[in-house]
């Protein structure tokens, strides 16, 4: 299906996507994406956290934990008092996220006893 235009529409490489738009009734530039941004940097943040729970139980083993909470405690206090929604959400996964890598460094104290993750040789057990 093609798209004609009039002659008094100016042809851009954006002006097809609004047309398709104005078809279905759904205007692009209208619509909220704070859902898909905090979705994407949600994503973004646990994904950050494994190798955090991973690298700092290698290095410094379960005794990690203490920052993990503090991390959590002030995420948690942050999102509390800062204005905007968004940000808050995204302040408020980042804290609980730091709450689940205590329970996780824990996970990965007993994961590498069983073998899954290689021992520091630096570090005594």
């Amino acid at each position: 299906m093609r798209i004609r235009h009039g002659k008094d529409e100016k042809k851009t490489p954006y002006s097809y996507p609004f047309k398709i738009a104005s078809y279905i009734c759904i205007p692009i530039y209208d619509m909220n994406w704070n859902g898909i941004l905090i979705g994407a940097i949600s994503f973004l943040i646990i994904g950050c956290y494994h190798p955090l729970v991973i690298k700092g139980e290698y290095y410094f083993g379960v005794k990690i934990w203490w920052a993990f909470l503090a991390a959590g405690i002030i995420f948690s206090v942050w999102a509390c008092l800062v204005g905007s929604i968004f940000w808050s959400a995204i302040l408020g996964v980042a804290a609980f996220s730091s709450f689940w890598g205590i329970l996780e460094v824990f996970h990965q104290r007993r994961r590498v006893e069983k073998g899954w993750f290689p021992k520091n040789p630096n570090r005594k057990y």
